[in-house]
């Protein structure tokens, strides 16, 4: 798995560390910006940037933050193939990984400590997708939206 990781200014300091525990932990990732501070730069060139590349593979998934996270996660989800989704605690990613094969963690930055930062990116990263029929049979409506949208 390989992951792509990306921050307007507001999670700049968040972001390098995830970027330090993800070396930690050993996983494979890609800083797709900021690479480095500027308050006046804007979440949707992050969010583009992530969205585009895990989208379009599997095995991919992306970690994207913001001052609330609603704008990296509106953006995201433009992005055909991208299930990205606010994450609010350890326990609700985890279902959104298990259920819906959530590819992209958001993280709202003013609104997390680094210790839930910290327990939503392991869950996000060890939960796998359940491969159950419903939950991919309601992957399969999703793709059908989106190629009818």
């Amino acid at each position: 798995m390989k992951i792509y990781i990306g921050t307007d200014h507001h999670g700049f300091k968040l972001k390098e560390k995830i970027k330090g525990w993800l070396i930690h932990w050993g996983y494979k990732f890609e800083d797709l910006g900021a690479v480095k501070f500027d308050p006046h730069d804007d979440y949707t060139i992050y969010a583009e940037k992530v969205a585009s590349v895990v989208g379009k593979g599997k095995n991919l998934r992306g970690i994207l933050l913001c001052k609330s996270g609603v704008g990296m996660d509106i953006t995201a989800n433009k992005f055909d193939g991208v299930r990205a989704s606010i994450g609010k605690a350890a326990k609700q990613v985890k279902a959104g990984r298990r259920d819906d094969d959530m590819n992209i963690l958001v993280i709202a930055a003013d609104y997390t400590s680094e210790d839930e930062a910290k327990e939503m990116a392991r869950a996000f990263l060890e939960t796998e997708f359940d491969e159950k029929k419903r939950h991919k049979r309601r992957l399969e409506e999703i793709k059908r939206i989106e190629e009818n949208n």
